[in-house]
């Protein structure tokens, strides 16, 4: 599967994604934890069965190397959601997300002893104000700050998944491409984890029992509205997260976190024109700013100007 239809699967199923989640969150603000056991339940099921043919197949990866990665991802996925309990509003969490792109390549810089050149710095500022400008402006009201548990916890997740994403790229580099492999572990292996959250899970599983009841055309069943909410959630995130794991061993680390941080802004953008709030100057002033950052990144300027080149060329060869 190639790198365009991974791009795809991270923007069809992203963008899907944050409909279901922000109606799961309006209703419970606490329902993190009963949300990401769901996405990773789910997402194991599915490896064990079609990737690991229930374990016999053997993995391309030493577990070792997983058990370090799911560390990571699992504190990651935990504290980020967890961290809306702490009265965190939502345009604040995604502040904080949107800097994933600046925490890669200092961490690249650093580990990877990387060094980009000015107009790769240039573009990773830009994407990152114009997403700032966005989300900040997306708040119905002024943020105030939320306990300083909440900060931490999020500058420990921002950190933490930028350092994954470049375990990742050093993992691929040295065993070969292995995303369906990467992603049943990374699911699968911390389930026992959520043993340790099973108290709130049950109470928000009750909680959700609790709403109002649809009837599903097809089963013709009646099934509480936030159990259809979360099945949404979890299907769409898997075509997401599928799409992720894809992107990470075709391309390097800072570039899928550029995509996986383009997928927050125009989820951020098809949340606000979904949900009709408002979408004022300053949000247009992001999205170009965001656009301009990632045509500086790909470097679609140097395209145009060989391609328009090209036949000045030929002209001078002939003559």
């Amino acid at each position: 599967m190639g790198t365009s239809v991974a791009v795809c699967l991270v923007f069809i199923g992203c963008c899907s994604n944050v409909v279901f989640l922000e109606l799961l969150v309006r209703e419970f603000p606490g329902s993190g934890n009963i949300i990401t056991f769901t996405q990773f339940l789910f997402i194991a099921l599915e490896g064990l069965i079609f990737e690991s043919n229930f374990g016999r197949k053997k993995p391309a990866i030493p577990i070792r190397n997983y058990v370090f990665m799911v560390t990571m991802f699992f504190a990651v996925s935990v504290i980020n959601n967890y961290s809306l309990n702490f009265n965190i509003a939502m345009p604040l969490h995604m502040i904080f997300r949107s800097g994933s792109l600046i925490a890669n390549m200092i961490l690249g810089i650093i580990i990877l002893k990387k060094r980009y050149s000015p107009s790769k710095y240039l573009s990773i500022g830009l994407i990152s104000f114009g997403i700032f400008i966005c989300t900040i402006m997306s708040a119905k009201q002024v943020v105030s700050l939320p306990p300083n548990w909440g900060i931490a916890m999020l500058t420990f997740a921002l950190l933490m998944s930028a350092r994954m994403g470049i375990f990742q790229e050093t993992l691929y580099k040295e065993y070969g491409k292995h995303s369906k492999e990467a992603l049943f572990y990374n699911h699968c292996l911390p389930l026992p984890g959520f043993l340790l959250l099973l108290s709130d899970i049950y109470n928000h599983g009750v909680l959700f029992s609790q709403t109002t009841p649809v009837a599903v055309p097809v089963v013709g069943l009646s099934v509480p509205i936030m159990w259809l909410y979360l099945l949404g959630n979890t299907i769409t995130q898997y075509v997401c997260i599928r799409g992720v794991f894809i992107l990470t061993t075709e391309c390097t680390s800072l570039t899928v976190t550029l995509v996986v941080t383009l997928r927050k802004f125009l989820s951020l953008i098809f949340s606000i024109l979904y949900f009709q709030n408002p979408f004022t100057t300053w949000h247009w002033v992001g999205t170009a700013v965001v656009f301009l950052g990632t045509l500086l990144y790909t470097e679609v300027w140097n395209s145009v100007r060989a391609a328009l080149g090209r036949p000045d060329a030929k002209e001078k060869k002939a003559a």
